[in-house]
């Protein structure tokens, strides 16, 4: 077992044309989840194809807290969960991503009560646990929220029918993890229907979960006295997907992604043909450069699944910098995404933000003053420049600013990129990135 050690700096030396095959690693927004539903259970599960990333200890240290029994193994990519010394529904102070918040439901299964602190994870807009609140007490928890965190008691969880204002994935994934053992039928209006989402219901069902999906972003959950354990290796990154394949059309070179299905790229594939690219697809792997007739602009906008994610648009940003004239990029899903603009500004990009819906339909972050749109004017010169990772997708769009630029780059905070990016430094030197790891 081996444990995270972030690299606090890389230098970053561009050396043209990025091209080669990475392998996608398992999803991160997968993974954690599936550990968290293995507390469900009083038996062993496994989680396959586990990335090895800083966010899978972080939650593996959290769950040996309370006493779970948590293996990592990274030369075989399995987390080994066994719960069945699960002592304690007090998680300790994390503050450093979202999974606290999805460990309320099977606490409260296995103990009667659960104490989870304030959520953590990257500074891109609030993201509120108003509707994790409401979910848990409409499925017969007493919540209240204190400086420190969320608490909840419950003698008796039983169904519910509701419907999500937003089809929030953190609180659908509260609500199955919930009501997946609560007594009788909860009706979910609304849900997310993300790949991860669907993965973790498909593991509750190998757990023994009576889980169905309905059209209309609908779940219906019967629930049941007890799970047992699973075994679920999970399906490729499609965050890191596009990212590579976004690192070698930026550069002007050829990246070629095995390990992460079409199917869960559609939408990206779409928007980045729209932009110039072209693709070569077979059963093994997805590859894509940029056609004769070079990069063009485009409108995006960013939405919940299948929509364009919100986690693909800051790498999405770094390609409409280079496709020749004005791009344009909505984001309807966090409001406070674009954090990371002003530096790419430093390093010589033309992006202007403005708070008004610039494409698409009018969404919730209309005329509030939030900057949620983005002008993009390419093709922009980027510069060497050094810069402060914000985020753990900005950190990996300024690494394609950084392979793009004309002269290198220091980049600190390389721990948010390994929070979340399995193996990013070798994966980018194979495909001829110079990186120098400082500090």
């Amino acid at each position: 077992m081996m444990s995270a050690m972030p690299t606090p700096t890389w230098r970053i030396e561009p050396v043209g044309p990025l091209r080669g095959d990475v392998r996608i690693s398992g999803s991160k927004n997968v993974v954690t989840k599936l550990m968290v539903a293995s507390l469900l259970s009083g038996e062993p599960s496994r989680v396959g194809n586990a990335p090895h990333i800083g966010d899978v200890h972080i939650t593996a240290s959290m769950m040996r807290s309370i006493g779970a029994d948590v293996e990592v193994d990274e030369d075989s990519e399995v987390v080994s969960i066994d719960p069945a010394r699960l002592s304690d529904a007090h998680v300790p102070y994390s503050g450093l991503n979202r999974i606290p918040v999805l460990m309320a439901g099977p606490l409260l299964h296995r103990f009667g009560e659960a104490f989870v602190p304030n959520v953590g994870g990257d500074a891109i807009g609030s993201r509120p646990v108003d509707y994790h609140l409401e979910a848990l007490r409409r499925l017969g928890a007493e919540v209240s929220i204190t400086d420190e965190g969320l608490v909840a008691k419950a003698s008796h969880l039983h169904g519910a029918h509701f419907r999500l204002p937003f089809p929030s994935v953190g609180a659908t994934e509260t609500v199955l993890l919930t009501a997946a053992t609560a007594e009788g039928r909860t009706t979910l209006e609304n849900a997310a229907m993300e790949p991860e989402v669907v993965e973790l219901a498909l593991f509750l069902q190998r757990m023994g979960a009576r889980i169905e999906l309905q059209p209309d972003r609908c779940f219906i959950i019967e629930g049941v006295p007890e799970l047992s354990g699973a075994s679920q290796r999970i399906g490729g990154d499609r965050i890191e997907a596009l990212s590579y394949l976004v690192a070698g059309l930026a550069t002007g070179g050829r990246v070629r992604i095995v390990g992460c299905a079409q199917d869960r790229l559609v939408t990206a594939i779409s928007t980045l043909k729209r932009l110039g690219a072209e693709f070569a697809i077979d059963d093994d792997g997805i590859a894509a450069e940029v056609g004769p007739a070079g990069l063009r602009p485009a409108a995006v906008h960013t939405d919940t699944h299948p929509g364009f994610m919100t986690d693909w648009q800051p790498a999405l940003v770094i390609l409409c910098t280079q496709a020749a004239g004005m791009s344009v990029i909505h984001e309807t899903v966090f409001e406070d995404r674009f954090g990371y603009v002003q530096a790419l500004r430093a390093m010589g990009a033309e992006v202007e933000l403005f708070d008004q819906c610039l494409v698409g339909a009018p969404c919730r972050f209309d005329e509030t003053g939030f900057l949620h749109s983005a002008l993009v004017r390419g093709v922009s010169k980027l510069y060497g420049a050094e810069i402060e990772m914000p985020d753990i997708r900005a950190a990996f769009a300024y690494v394609i600013a950084a392979a793009t630029a004309d002269g290198p780059s220091t980049l600190h905070g390389v721990h948010h990129l390994e929070r979340g990016y399995d193996h990013a430094h070798e994966k980018f030197e194979s495909l001829g990135l110079q990186i120098s790891p400082t500090g």
